[in-house]
C-alpha cells in the first residue's frame, strides 16, 4: 500500500454477526391465552353439595357438581387444561386442526373452546355415543368421525390429526400431564377449599371412576403433595382394563368389549391412569352404576349421568364399611355430568331391557341403605 492511500481501519462485520434474529409472531398465542383466561374468570366453582340421607348418621355425603360448567361436565376443566397445555407447547396454533378421540363428554368441552378459539375440531367416537352429545357436539361447529370399535378411536384420531397437518389432542395421554395437580384452581383444591370450614374439612375417601385416569391421578397427587390423611377410592366399570390392571399390576391389560357407562371404562389402561397414587379400587356392575343413577338424580330433583351413578355406588359401600366399623366422617364424590344427554339410553326402558340390565334389585338396595344404613347388595 502506498504512502498517499488512505487508510481504512473499519472492517465490515461477519453477516448476521449484530442482526437479531427474526422471531415467530406470537400474537395469536397471546390472544388465545387471553380468550381462555377470559372464560376461566367468568366462570364461578362448580358447587359442593351436601345431601341428607337418615339412614347414615355421622356420615357427611358431599357431590362435587360438575355438571354446571359451561359445557355440562366435568370433562369442561380438562379441555381447558388440553387446550392451554398444547397451546403453551407451541402446537396450536391459528388455524390448526384439531382432533381428539372421546366417547362423547371431553370431546363437547373441546368443540366448545374450538369455537371460542376459531379453530376446526374433529372428534372421533364410537358410533354408540349417546346423540345428545353428537348433537351437543355439531352445535359447535365440530365433525363427528365414527368408528365401530371403541379400540379404534386412538389410531383414527391420530391419523386423521396427521392427514390434517393438525394436532390430536390426545386426552388418554395428556390429561395426567396437562393439569397442574399441585393446585392452580384444580378439582381436589376446589374441593378442599370448599370444605375447609365443614365439620369434617378431611374427608376419609374421594371417590373418583377411571376415565382417562387424569382426574385421579391429580386428586391423588393433591392428597400427598398435601400429606392430608384422605384416602382416594377409584370405581371402574364393567368391560373396562383400569380394575383388573390395578390389581394384577399387569398394566398391558385390554379389555375387547366396550364399556355401556359412557365417559368411563376403557380398553385399554390408559397412559394417564397412575396406579400408585390410588388406595383401593371397586368395580361396580352396570346395573348397579344405572340403578344409582336413578336414586340419587330422585333424590336431587334432577338426573345425573351414569359415571356419577358408578361413583355413588362405590361411594355407598365405603359408607357402609364405616357404618359397620362405627366410624364418623365424611366422602366426597363427583356429579361428572348431567342425566339429560341419557335420556334415550340410562332412562330408557326400552333401553335397559334390550341391554339385559335390571336394575330394579339394585335401586332396591341403594334405597334401602340410604335410608336404614344396612347395605346388602343383589
Amino acid at each position: 500500500m502506498s504512502a498517499d492511500q488512505p487508510t481504512d481501519h473499519t472492517v465490515d462485520p461477519p453477516v448476521g454477526l449484530f442482526a437479531l434474529p427474526a422471531c415467530r409472531d406470537r400474537a395469536w398465542t397471546r390472544r388465545a391465552i387471553e380468550l381462555l383466561q377470559g372464560d376461566r374468570r367468568r366462570s364461578a366453582d362448580t358447587h359442593l353439595l351436601k345431601p341428607v340421607f337418615t339412614g347414615l348418621a355421622g356420615i357427611s355425603v358431599y357431590l362435587k357438581d360438575e355438571s354446571t360448567h359451561t359445557t355440562g361436565s366435568l370433562k369442561h376443566r380438562l379441555a381447558h387444561s388440553l387446550f392451554l397445555y398444547g397451546i403453551c407447547n407451541g402446537r396450536i396454533d391459528e388455524g390448526t386442526t384439531l382432533v381428539e378421540a372421546s366417547s362423547g363428554s371431553t370431546a363437547v368441552s373441546e368443540a366448545y373452546f374450538a369455537q371460542l378459539l376459531g379453530l376446526p375440531f374433529i372428534a372421533v367416537m364410537p358410533r354408540s355415543t349417546s346423540p345428545a352429545k353428537v348433537e351437543a357436539i355439531e352445535r359447535f361447529g365440530a365433525r363427528c368421525h365414527f368408528v365401530d370399535s371403541p379400540a379404534e378411536v386412538y389410531g383414527t384420531a391420530a391419523r386423521l390429526a396427521a392427514e390434517a397437518g393438525g394436532y390430536y389432542l390426545d386426552q388418554f395421554t395428556n390429561a395426567e400431564r396437562a393439569t397442574d395437580w399441585r393446585g392452580n384452581n384444580n378439582i381436589a383444591e376446589s374441593i378442599f377449599g370448599q370444605l375447609g370450614a365443614e365439620p369434617d374439612p378431611v374427608p376419609d375417601w374421594v371417590v373418583m371412576s377411571a376415565g382417562t385416569g387424569g382426574t385421579s391421578a391429580t386428586i391423588g397427587r393433591y392428597i400427598r403433595y398435601r400429606n392430608l390423611t384422605t384416602r382416594l377410592c377409584v370405581a371402574d366399570v364393567e368391560n373396562s382394563a383400569f380394575f383388573d390392571a390395578y390389581h394384577s399390576g399387569d398394566l398391558s391389560v385390554t379389555c375387547p368389549r366396550a364399556s355401556r357407562i359412557e365417559g368411563v371404562g376403557r380398553p385399554r389402561v390408559e397412559p394417564s391412569f397412575i396406579p400408585g397414587v390410588i388406595d383401593h379400587m371397586i368395580r361396580v356392575p352396570d346395573a348397579a352404576s344405572i340403578a344409582a343413577a336413578h336414586v340419587l338424580s330422585e333424590r336431587l330433583f334432577r338426573r345425573v349421568g351414569g359415571s356419577t351413578g358408578t361413583n355413588f355406588h362405590a361411594l355407598c359401600q365405603l359408607a357402609a364399611g364405616m357404618l359397620r366399623e362405627g366410624r364418623r366422617g365424611s366422602l366426597v364424590t363427583l356429579i361428572c355430568d348431567g342425566g339429560d344427554r341419557y335420556a334415550a339410553t340410562y332412562y330408557n326402558p326400552d333401553w335397559l331391557a334390550a341391554s339385559g340390565l335390571d336394575i330394579a334389585p339394585h335401586r332396591a338396595a341403594i334405597e334401602r341403605f340410604l335410608d336404614t344404613g344396612i347395605l346388602a347388595l343383589p
